[in-house]
Formats: structure tokens, sequence, C-alpha cells
């Protein structure tokens, strides 16, 4: 995501580093999924190391709800930023402004990433903490076709039914229910203040998300040979994936309303990519090419807050002069450095999200090389 949230330019896109228009999906739609069905992996293997270890429920529960905090709250923190509306003159005729797009408490973004990973983290892990596979199954079931038939039946006040007005992102349940509830003030700026991608009833699916990877890590870590956990895998994932390509023709797959054939194809998606690394890794030994992207796997949270505030200094807060106005740095960087060096705008923007990641995957590698781990 440091690759997709940092172009030098919005305008100048390759298409798999996009966000689909609405519906439908691009590989960039499916990381976050991918991440919450990590989650739920990661939730069981962790749970059932430290039942081995003679923890109670009590405990771990206590942890898991401590942890979910302090995601969600940094997730506050980083839509938040930089919490007042300031303009302050800068050496050089700079100015730091955060009054252009308003930031601050009246404006403070209640939802976003972080929080959605908190929230559906902590309702995950209770769900799952003393049930079976069978009711994680049917509780995955219930959340995503209790959300399918509340989003298409249900009359949306000043709009009509459901199923009518899933295509305009005002107008559905799950928007109409965020502006109710958030305020405009409080979602999404990208969403105009009509609607919110990381929205309240949209957590729903996206929960059931978490629960099919609590699944998924349940058999990972169970007592078969290998080649059975992968073949199995494997074979779950491709059903996953084509029930979600069926559920699509009546309720479109889409991230933005994280809808149930999203959910279903990307949970599907999700088991053939942990069953190919598995393969690949414990089955066959090819584990060179992992060490280059270990870094990233130690520190994620390090790396996505850090990046989050940033570029919200390099791309929003700070502007410089450059031509007779005052633009952000990044723009600035970015036309005087990148700009000059492809007649491609999309190669220019390319390289200047390729040197963002790197100079974060240089600090993360330093980090790597001294030990440390942050841990939440």
């Amino acid at each position: 995501m440091l690759l997709v949230n940092n172009p030098g330019s919005w305008s100048a896109i390759y298409t798999p580093l996009e966000h689909a228009p609405w519906w439908g999906w691009t590989p960039t739609d499916v990381i976050f999924p991918f991440f919450l069905f990590i989650v739920g992996v990661t939730t069981v293997l962790s749970r059932d190391a430290r039942r081995a270890r003679g923890e109670s429920d009590g405990a771990i529960m206590r942890q898991t709800a401590r942890r979910a905090l302090t995601i969600v709250g940094l997730g506050l923190l980083m839509t938040g930023f930089p919490y007042h509306q300031f303009y302050i003159q800068l050496p050089g005729g700079a100015v730091f402004d955060s009054t252009t797009i308003p930031l601050d408490v009246s404006h403070w973004r209640v939802t976003g990433v972080l929080q959605r990973i908190g929230v559906c983290y902590l309702l995950g892990a209770l769900l799952t903490m003393r049930t079976t596979i069978r009711q994680q199954v049917w509780i995955a079931v219930v959340l995503l076709v209790g959300y399918w038939l509340v989003m298409t039946l249900v009359p949306v006040p000043g709009h009509g039914i459901g199923a009518l007005v899933l295509s305009d992102p005002g107008a559905s349940l799950a928007a109409w229910l965020d502006r109710t509830v958030i305020g405009p003030h409080h979602m999404w700026i990208g969403g105009g203040g009509i609607w919110d991608p990381e929205g309240i009833l949209s957590t729903v699916p996206a929960t059931a998300t978490v629960i099919l990877g609590t699944i998924a890590g349940r058999w990972i870590a169970a007592p078969t040979p290998l080649l059975e956990r992968v073949s199995t895998l494997f074979a779950a994932g491709a059903l996953g994936m084509m029930a979600g390509l069926v559920w699509n023709w009546s309720f479109p797959i889409g991230k933005n309303l994280w809808t149930s054939s999203y959910v279903v194809f990307t949970a599907g998606m999700a088991c053939v990519c942990i069953a190919t690394c598995v393969w690949l890794i414990d089955v066959k030994g090819w584990r060179a090419w992992t060490r280059p992207i270990v870094p990233f796997g130690l520190n994620p949270i390090v790396a996505f807050v850090a990046s989050g505030f940033f570029s919200r200094f390099i791309y929003t807060l700070v502007r410089v002069p450059r031509g007779g106005a005052l633009v952000s740095v990044q723009s600035a960087v970015y036309e005087s450095v990148f700009v000059p060096l492809f007649s491609d705008a999309r190669d220019s923007s390319l390289f200047f999200a390729v040197v963002y990641v790197a100079l974060f995957y240089a600090i993360l590698q330093l980090m790597h090389r001294r030990g440390i781990i942050v841990k939440i």
C-alpha cells in the first residue's frame, strides 16, 4: 500500500495500482482483505500457542482488546493529524497549512483502515474464541447473507429499495447510516462526506473476512500431512473464488461496499496465495525470495503509520514556493526531479512511488539489522 498510496501524480497511475472505480477489482483492491484474512489466521495460531502455554481465555481476550484499541487509537491519530487548523509561515516562503483541507477536531475522520482492522480483529476474536469450525462457518454465512439481504431489500430513506441504488455511492443504506451516525464532517474526505469505504455497516462483512481467516488458520495448524493441508487450501480457495464470481451476478464484487461476493472471492484468493507460499517455502524449500520482504513483515505497523504521517506532511501540510505559487513538497520534488526522467507521466509517477517505498524499506531494513521489532 505504500506503493499504491504514494504516486507521483494521482492523474498518472497504471491501472493495477488503482482501485476499481466502484464495482470490480484490481490487484490493489485485494490488499486490504488479504490483511484482514491474515489477521484471522494469526489470531487463531497465536491463541492456540498461548493456550498451550496455559494462559486463560480471559487473559487472551484482555490482550486482544488492548491490541485492538491500540490499533484503533493509532488509526485515529493518523486520520486526525495535526488535530487543529494551523497556518504557519516557515523559512524561505514555505507554509505549514492544515486549513485548506480542514484537519481539526470538527473534521476528524473517525473511520479508516486501522480503525477497521482493530474493530474487525476484536469482533473476529470474540466470535471465534469458544466456537467450533462448524459454528464459525455458520457465523460467517449469517454475516454475509444478512448483509446482502439488508443492503438489497431494506429501503433507503429518500432513495428506495437498496438493490436499485447500489451503484450510487451516496444512496446505499451503508452511506445513509454513516451520514446519520458519523456525520459528513467525520467521514472519508475522498467520498465528499457522502459515503465512506470503511463505514459502519460494511464492517459486518469485513468481520466475516477475519472469521474466514481463522477457519483457514485452524486448518493450517491441523495435525494432518502438509501436502493434504496445502491441496485443501488450494481447492477451498478455488471454490471460494468461483462462489464469489457467481454471487457477483446478484451482489457485485466491490471493495467500497465490502460486498459479500467480494469477501468470498478475496478470501478464496487469499487461500490460494497462502497455499502457494506454503508449497514454495515449506514443501519445495525455496526461501531465498522471501528474505528481501522480511523487514516489511516484521514491522508492518511502523511502515504503515510512519508513512501515513510522512505523507500527510509532504502531500498536504507543507507547501513551498514554485513557479510563483505554493505547492506541496511532494509536488515540487516530483515535478523537479522525477518528471524530466521519463516521457510517460505514468512512469515518472511510478518511479516516485518506488523511491518512496525504497526509503521506508531502508528504514525497516536498518531496524531489522538491529533487531528492533515494534509490537502492539
